[in-house]
């Protein structure tokens, strides 16, 4: 739906600036109205909060109508009411847009609404709850909220029936109570539908010039310049990262990759991985903040199932672990709003997972390390040949096998005898032979 908007919004822009085309020469006669829609899609967190107060600074900058695009739950751990406040004060007029279907504005994005020069809704959407603001304290009283949005809505000319917004509503219900003044599935619709209407900022009325071209006479009146802006790769990622159920998926997925390098004599790709997994983690962490805790509790958990592996057992550590892993997965994020609350289904799914992972899984990869290490240390003494030229690194074949060696000295040639002097890892450790009698080599 997301891209169906997108696409209706890059064709209208076409279409305008196609028919605009050959009227160029008359530039200086025609009005052109900049219009910057930002996108504010999921909870308003840090990495898009920071994005969404720079996007603004620039349209005000730019003298550019705002259409915030809202879908939302609400603020997660920022303060949504001074976001609210930062868009009230803006001296450009901001439509704020609740679409495409089946988009929500509810806490801080309602409170974008309330804020905003005007306010539309997409036939389907969800308008409200206003509380609460902030998804990841839901609890937590926000003094003064009444009296700020009123002191909004007196400055905008706006009459709202605030008091509806206890609840969730529909698109129509949110027009009924004058929540919202507009409905329109596109960013170009609502556009076309709120063209000559006048609204209210700080810096006086003005009377809005956004309908966009599709004729050559509409063209020679005016056209609008739209730039869609969304978040950069970094902030997506970021913004991805921080809610709890990610959080969650990248922790227990990271700490499985490190528990599988932690069975294995070297620290490979899976180990790497588990890293970047579990230090994007820690970066959601200091968004959607769990309650420490619970979060112990499934650490413990986890700590408590690889106890089992290394004994290479299946006993009360593994059940005592599961049981502390799955509390400490339902505890850590207990108290946030049900719209980020982590599913139980992946929750089961996780200690599942968990149990056929550090149970079995791992048991089986110990045993087949164990069983290839105790093999190596039989070849310790043994002659051989390197198929490949170790430098210090390469393939040597001792037994009939062919094993990864290493050399200490001066780099070895192919077809050259080799001792095996240790065994480190599953890395053997040889040097340089003198050519000896084939009955005596072991290869």
């Amino acid at each position: 739906m997301r891209l169906a908007h997108r696409s209706s919004l890059l064709v209208a822009t076409i279409l305008s600036i196609g028919v605009a085309g050959p009227l160029a020469g008359e530039a200086a006669a025609r009005s052109v109205t900049k219009v910057h829609v930002i996108e504010v899609d999921g909870p308003i967190d840090r990495p898009l909060r920071a994005y969404l107060e720079e996007r603004l600074v620039d349209a005000e900058r730019a003298g550019a109508i705002v259409v915030l695009e809202l879908d939302t739950p609400g603020a997660l751990g920022q303060d949504g009411v001074i976001l609210a406040e930062r868009v009230a004060h803006l001296e450009v007029p901001v439509l704020a847009w609740v679409g495409p279907v089946p988009a929500k504005a509810s806490g801080a994005g309602l409170l974008l609404m309330l804020a905003s020069s005007l306010a539309a809704v997409s036939p389907g959407s969800q308008t409200g709850p206003l509380l609460p603001v902030d998804v990841l304290r839901p609890d937590a009283e926000v003094r003064g909220l009444r009296e700020r949005v009123d002191a909004w809505l007196a400055a905008r000319g706006r009459e709202v029936d605030v008091g509806a917004a206890d609840r969730p509503l529909s698109a129509q219900q949110a027009l009924d109570t004058r929540i919202a003044e507009a409905a329109a599935y596109t960013v170009p619709a609502l556009l076309r539908e709120v063209d000559g209407m006048t609204v209210r900022t700080p810096a006086g009325e003005m009377e809005l010039r956004t309908r966009v071209a599709t004729t050559q006479a509409e063209a020679s009146e005016r056209t609008v310049e739209i730039l869609f802006e969304e978040p950069g790769l970094i902030t997506r990622v970021l913004h991805a990262v921080a809610t709890p159920s990610m959080v969650y998926f990248l922790l227990i997925f990271g700490l499985a990759a490190i528990a599988f390098e932690l069975t294995q004599p070297g620290f490979g790709f899976a180990g790497f991985s588990g890293v970047a997994f579990v230090a994007l983690a820690v970066y959601g962490l200091t968004v959607a903040i769990p309650s420490w805790p619970g979060f112990v509790l499934l650490l413990v958990g986890i700590g408590l199932l690889m106890v089992d592996v290394r004994l290479r057992s299946l006993s009360w550590p593994t059940w005592t672990g599961l049981v502390a892993f799955g509390a400490g997965s339902v505890l850590t994020w207990n108290g946030v709003d049900p719209s980020i609350r982590i599913s139980p289904w992946l929750i089961g799914g996780a200690i599942l997972a968990s149990f056929l992972y550090y149970g079995f899984a791992l048991t089986v990869a110990i045993q087949s390390r164990d069983r290839i290490v105790g093999a190596q240390r039989g070849l310790i003494g043994l002659v051989g040949e390197a198929r490949g030229r170790l430098a210090p690194e390469g393939a040597v074949l001792v037994k009939g096998a062919l094993w990864r060696g290493r050399t200490n000295g001066a780099p070895i040639e192919v077809g050259t005898p080799i001792r095996v002097r240790s065994v480190e890892g599953l890395i053997l450790q040889v040097e340089a032979e003198p050519a000896l009698p084939a009955e005596q080599s072991g290869a």
